[in-house]
Order: C-alpha cells, then sequence, then structure tokens
C-alpha cells in the first residue's frame, strides 16, 4: 500500500480523520470489521466473524389477519476482536433503527447482510448490546433441496374459527426471515422469546413459558425462556389457535404439547407415549440435556417435514409414527444439545437419530438394528422401506453440496456407521461412547474429526477402516 505525506493537513483536520477512520485516540487503529460469512462448506455466508452472541431477546409482535410482523432483537455479544463494524443475517424485514451500547448506530443491507457501525470501536473481549427494530411482512425461504423454511403462514386447522397462524422454521437458514443474528450453528446463545398475538390465539416457542399476560388492547403476550444454549436454526415461533396440554415425565421433565385443531385424535396416542421416550432417551444417551419437552402439531398441509425445534419438535400434521416422533426426540441429545460445528457435520445430527429409531424398535419389540443393517445392505423392504432408497450414494460426511445436506445417505448409511462401531467394539463400549459423547459435548458443537477421534479414544479400538469405507468411502459399503 502507497503512503502519502500529511503534512499540508491541519492538525485538527488530520486528528478528525483518524477519529473517523479509526474509531479511537492516538492513531491507533482499535478495531477492523468482522467477516461477513463464517465460509461454512455449504453455506459460506451463514454467520458472521469477529464477535460470538451470548444471549437473544426477542419481542415480537404478529397479527395473522394482516401477516405482519414487528420486532425488536437485543442482542448481547462479546468481540473475539477489535471491531469497527460487523455484521448480523436479516433476510427481508426492513430494519428502522439500530443501537450499539445504548448508541444510535449506522447501518445498511447488502442482500441479507445487516452491517453495523457502531461509534466506538469495540475492544476485543468487549460485551456489547446491540438493538435493532425492524418489521415487515416475512417471507419463506426456498432451500437447496426445494424445500420450504424461514416464516410460513399457516391455516388455522379444522373449524378454528379465525384468521390462521404461522410457524417459524430455520434448517438451516431459514431463521434470517424473522429476526436478525449470527446464523451459524456454531454460535450457540441462550433465547427469551416474546410473542404478543391477538387474544384466541396461543403463541408457542422454545423453552420454557415464563408468563402469559393480557397486554388490554385485545392481545397477549406468550414470555418464553431457554436457559440453555441454542442454535438459531433451532429456534421456532408458532401462532395459531392450538390445543395445549401440560404434564411432566416420570423424572420431572416438563412436557408441553400444542396440538392444531382438528389433529388432535390423530396425534394423541403418539404423544401419550412422549413421557416415556423421554425417560427411555435418557437410559440410552444420558440425562435428557433440557428443562422442557413437547411436541408441536401443525395443521395438516402446513409444512412438508418434521423438525426437532429445540425442546418443542414440529410435526407436520396428525402422526401416528411413533418413530418420527422417537426421531425428533433423539435430536434434543443430537443436533441440538451437541450441535454440529459445520453443516459439513449433519449425520451427526441425522445418523445418530436415525439409529435412535433402530434401538427404540430393539427395545419395544420391533425389528432392531442388526436386521435393519442387513436389510439395507439386502435392499429388503419387507424390513425397512428405506432400503432401496439411495442410501450408498454419497458418503455421510462429505454431502457433494448444499442440496443433499438432508439426503438419504446422511441419514441411513449415517445411521450403518454408528451400528458398524457397535459391531466392532460391542454393546457395552458403544453405548458407553455414545453417552460419553452427549455428556462431554453437552450444550456445545461438535465436528466429524472431533468424533471420530472420541470414539478411538473412548473405545480404545483402532476404527480407521469403518471411518475409511463406511463414513469416508466413495463405493457402496459392503
Amino acid at each position: 500500500m502507497e503512503h502519502r505525506a500529511l503534512s499540508r493537513l491541519a492538525a485538527p483536520a488530520v486528528a478528525a480523520l483518524l477519529a473517523l477512520t479509526t474509531g479511537c485516540t492516538g492513531g491507533t487503529v482499535q478495531g477492523r470489521p468482522g467477516a461477513s460469512g463464517l465460509r461454512d462448506p455449504y453455506f459460506p455466508k451463514a454467520g458472521n466473524g469477529g464477535y460470538r452472541v451470548d444471549h437473544y431477546a426477542l419481542d415480537l409482535d404478529y397479527d395473522p389477519a394482516d401477516g405482519r410482523l414487528d420486532g425488536t432483537a437485543v442482542i448481547t455479544a462479546r468481540a473475539d476482536q477489535g471491531l469497527s463494524s460487523f455484521n448480523l443475517d436479516l433476510s427481508g424485514l426492513k430494519v428502522e433503527g439500530v443501537t450499539v451500547q445504548g448508541e444510535p448506530a449506522r447501518h445498511n443491507r447488502t442482500g441479507n447482510e445487516l452491517t453495523v457501525r457502531p461509534v466506538e470501536d469495540l475492544k476485543k473481549g468487549e460485551v456489547f448490546r446491540v438493538e435493532v427494530e425492524y418489521g415487515g411482512k416475512p417471507k419463506t425461504i426456498v432451500d437447496s433441496d426445494s424445500s420450504e423454511e424461514g416464516w410460513i403462514v399457516t391455516d388455522a386447522g379444522t373449524d378454528a374459527g379465525t384468521d390462521g397462524g404461522a410457524v417459524a422454521v430455520g434448517e438451516p437458514v431459514g431463521s434470517m426471515a424473522w429476526f436478525p443474528g449470527n446464523h451459524h450453528p456454531s454460535d450457540k446463545a441462550t433465547y427469551d422469546i416474546t410473542l404478543t398475538v391477538p387474544d384466541g390465539y396461543e403463541a408457542v416457542s422454545n423453552g420454557e413459558l415464563r408468563s402469559r399476560t393480557a397486554t388490554g388492547d385485545g392481545r397477549t403476550a406468550f414470555a418464553w425462556h431457554s436457559p440453555e444454549p441454542m442454535a438459531s436454526y433451532l429456534a421456532t415461533a408458532v401462532v395459531g389457535p392450538y390445543k395445549v396440554t401440560t404434564g411432566k415425565t416420570a423424572s420431572g421433565v416438563s412436557v408441553y404439547n400444542a396440538v392444531a385443531p382438528g389433529e388432535e385424535a390423530g396425534s394423541a396416542g403418539v404423544l401419550a407415549r412422549l413421557p416415556e421416550m423421554v425417560e427411555w432417551g435418557s437410559g440410552r444417551f444420558g440425562p435428557y440435556p433440557f428443562t422442557t419437552a413437547g411436541a408441536v402439531v401443525l395443521p395438516k398441509g402446513s409444512l412438508g417435514y418434521a423438525l426437532e425445534t429445540q425442546t418443542k419438535p414440529l410435526f407436520p400434521g396428525a402422526t401416528q409414527d411413533e418413530e418420527l416422533v422417537l426421531h425428533e426426540l433423539a435430536h434434543q441429545w443430537f443436533g441440538n444439545s451437541v450441535s454440529p460445528k459445520s453443516w459439513k457435520d449433519m449425520w451427526l445430527n441425522e445418523g445418530f437419530a436415525t439409529y435412535a429409531e433402530w434401538l427404540w424398535a430393539e427395545d419395544h419389540g420391533g425389528i432392531g438394528a442388526q436386521k435393519r443393517f442387513e436389510a439395507f445392505l439386502a435392499g429388503d423392504t419387507d424390513v425397512d422401506a428405506g432400503a432401496d432408497s439411495d442410501w450408498d450414494a454419497f458418503p455421510p460426511a462429505a454431502p457433494p453440496g448444499p442440496e443433499h445436506i438432508s439426503g438419504n445417505p446422511v441419514y441411513y448409511r449415517g445411521a450403518m456407521v454408528l451400528h458398524r462401531i457397535r459391531q466392532e467394539v460391542g454393546d457395552a463400549k458403544f453405548f458407553d461412547l455414545v453417552r460419553g459423547w452427549a455428556a462431554d459435548h453437552r450444550h456445545g458443537n461438535a465436528s466429524t474429526s472431533e468424533f471420530t477421534a472420541y470414539a478411538e479414544e473412548r473405545t480404545g479400538h483402532d476404527l480407521e477402516e469403518v471411518w475409511d469405507v463406511w463414513l469416508y468411502g466413495q463405493a457402496r459399503p459392503h
């Protein structure tokens, strides 16, 4: 870089210029811009560098009649470096104003990036508070695999007599459609989410319901608190005329279920087993990692898939599929408590949850893991309908692109990787490994390389052949 002399500038002008460009005194640069995107292998613009979020406080007001969402997001974060500016991910909604440390901050939008420039540079290690006022009609985002996420307007359900509602889903990047943040699974935070909706509606989110307060203008505010860290893609907001039931598991975990009108009869049987599933999972995988559990059954046709949103998995209409409910519950340990470091590590979510289905069946008189493993190798759909799928199309630890991170090999071949470990080390060491993995990485993030190293250390076995053939191998395993 070429340096030019500033001797002809008046001293006050020089000082003013330095203050403007560095945000500090004495001519010493305190901060630099935080990175735009974390360079995830599949979603390079997701998340942002230079800081970590500790807590989100979201105050949201939604009106199903016109579809408008108004919000205030208060984000408490810590600077990993000196920051002259930083980015938040936000899609579509209009930003009305931003403050940093209580002072108005300059900001601008480029695509899904909201760049914020505080009045003074933030120092490395500084805890700072960002407040963003925003609003508009949030949009649905279409994924690489053509599925929908973001903020999705839903029907009210059968004979509900209301204007319908909405559901927020975020895997992998849809959470930026309804609140600004650092939207990458590697940056987990605690949450307080308050949803204000018209009287007659329920508003459901993650964690525990702290209060339900009439605001005096025909609206009700629901305040939800998530004390355990959560990746932003697991946050949810559900609005509609739901029927709510509550209870507890045998060990005292609170259960909160919300079911759309018309879906009660079809979901009652399997939801009645949810407390039993929580207890079973605690026995297999270690203590349930959250203070609450539950489920939300959406109006039929409102969403094309189930999702493991933290503490309140979402289901697309009434389900009698016991293994589907078990799958999303198992994610509370694998994916939610132990979250992926990048989207390339997705098999650590889905492989474990799929294998949990096999274990549940094995323990409850169904077709166990060994028979399912053999069925996939033989293509025997009489044992498992997924056996004729493209489970062997690519290695689970290396999906070819972002549209494949939820592909069949991530689920089924991922589960088969776990079964191969079990075959190699035996049941005692395998289940010790599973419980240890969940305990030692509780409420954190982990990568595939960390798992492979952990598995070998924990079991005392050389598992290189399993990794080479089943986890990373391009050829069909046999």
